[in-house]
């Protein structure tokens, strides 16, 4: 298998390190969809990262697409996520969290990274925030108590919440968020989020 995309992208990140934990062999392409468009195009036309490409050639995107496939292929000994419905709703609910916690963090990043200045909507970069800060104070009371675990909760979690804290420090205050820094800060120390840095 092959996974293309730069670790500081959260998704791209989030697979590797599940990757790891699974057991999986991979070969990581740190290839970037700006840098290198026309290197990632001759891969995958559509240019999104992550691009898993598996072993018979099938090129699969999305992250979370990614990890489901994954997911079920392992045995449940080295399984991400709970068999059971009610197990993995909770999961899926954690998850939601952080995945839209990462993504008002990226749209904060691209307006204020990607658009020139005087282009900026305040009213937009507004809303983002307040939804960002919102989710983020709703996903550190849900891992308040939370057993410590190397599941899919686990590796999202501190990954997304590393990005935020590398990407829009300014936004959101670690200080703020107590459970969600101390859970990234054990993770990060781990490793496979050691081998699979943000940068």
């Amino acid at each position: 298998m092959k996974l293309i995309g730069m670790l500081d992208s959260p998704y791209v990140r989030r697979v590797a390190i599940s990757l790891a934990m699974y057991g999986k062999a991979f070969e990581h392409q740190p290839l970037s969809v700006f840098g290198d468009y026309a290197r990632f195009a001759d891969i995958n036309p559509a240019v999104k990262a992550p691009t898993l490409v598996l072993d018979d050639g099938t090129v699969l995107m999305d992250s979370s697409l990614m990890l489901h496939y994954l997911e079920a292929t392992v045995q449940d000994g080295n399984k991400l996520l709970p068999s059971n419905a009610s197990g993995l709703a909770q999961d899926t609910r954690l998850l939601s969290l952080a995945l839209a916690a990462s993504e008002k963090a990226v749209q904060h990043v691209y307006e204020h990274r990607l658009r020139p200045e005087d282009k900026w909507h305040q009213p937009w970069v507004d809303r983002v925030t307040q939804q960002l800060l919102a989710d983020c104070t709703l996903w550190n009371v849900a891992l308040e108590g939370r057993e410590a675990k190397r599941d899919q909760v686990a590796i999202t979690s501190a990954v997304v919440w590393s990005f935020i804290q590398l990407m829009v420090p300014h936004v959101v205050h670690a200080n703020d968020f107590p459970n969600l820094q101390a859970h990234a800060q054990r993770m990060e120390a781990m490793p496979e989020f050691i081998d699979y840095p943000m940068h």
